[in-house]
């Protein structure tokens, strides 16, 4: 079999993904890390993938929001998978219109999670990314990007409590069994997930009042699940919405010509 590796670098996390055709076959998860050399990448990534996965591997695509890692990213690839990568980047295609004012400060990953989205649910949305940052993006049924809202990200909350509060301690980040804490802990954890449950409903009602014509809101991340828990105004939990858009994205900028490097 064929498969196509879809590699999306973040500042907290990097996930890989292998396509068969149009079915994920499997996704690992690990730290983004600038110290780490392409070798030690390579040795990572084929201990996830497994040597007989890795030989199968015809063609990779990268979106990053980490420029530092770029050259890391592409040089580990083509030695270890022996391809060259498409990096989602200026000039690439995406069947995307970015109306900003500056469409190159759009991040590959919000552009690659706008892509999926617009191809798997149409319409008129807003597109919620609960990563190191917490992004909201506006996407038209014309599949143009509006653009959108960019919050600190939850476990970013989290840790500034913990380093800039001498006496708050590091907690995780979970549902509390009550709104009112009655320990340090219990009311740190309150205040972060309600503060956030708060914080995206409030974003989410005011981007609708902008735009009436938004038919629904998709989500995704590792904390999406944690916070669609309780509230309705999310409709749609996708975990792995930015890895099918680096799929599409791959198809359409490859489509008749081969995929090895």
């Amino acid at each position: 079999m064929d498969t196509l590796l879809v590699i999306d670098v973040g500042n907290s996390n990097i996930v890989l993904g292998v396509f068969e055709g149009d079915r994920l076959l499997n996704s690992w998860h690990l730290a983004t890390s600038r110290d780490r050399t392409a070798d030690e990448y390579g040795i990572l990534a084929t201990q996830m993938l497994g040597e007989e996965l890795r030989r199968t591997v015809r063609g990779a695509i990268v979106s990053s929001v980490v420029p530092p890692l770029h050259y890391t990213i592409r040089s580990m690839v083509q030695s270890c998978f022996s391809v060259d990568p498409v990096f989602v980047e200026a000039g690439i295609k995406t069947g995307l219109s970015i109306k900003t004012e500056n469409p190159l400060e759009v991040g590959a990953d919000r552009i690659v999670n706008a892509v999926a989205a617009s191809h798997i649910y149409g319409g008129t949305m807003i597109v919620v990314d609960f990563g190191t940052a917490t992004t909201f993006d506006l996407v038209t049924a014309k599949c143009e990007y509006r653009g959108g809202v960019i919050a600190p990200g939850l476990t970013i909350s989290a840790e500034a409590l913990y380093t800039r509060a001498a006496r708050l301690p590091r907690v995780e980040i979970r549902k509390p069994s009550h709104v009112v804490g009655t320990n340090t802990v219990a009311s740190m954890q309150s205040g972060l997930y309600w503060g956030y449950v708060g914080l995206v409903e409030g974003i989410i009602q005011r981007i609708r009042a902008e735009e009436p014509a938004v038919a629904r809101v998709v989500a995704t991340g590792n904390l999406a699940p944690l916070i669609h828990a309780e509230t309705k105004s999310i409709d749609v939990v996708d975990l792995e919405l930015t890895l099918t858009g680096l799929k599409l994205i791959y198809e359409r900028n490859t489509k008749g010509r081969g995929r090895r490097g």
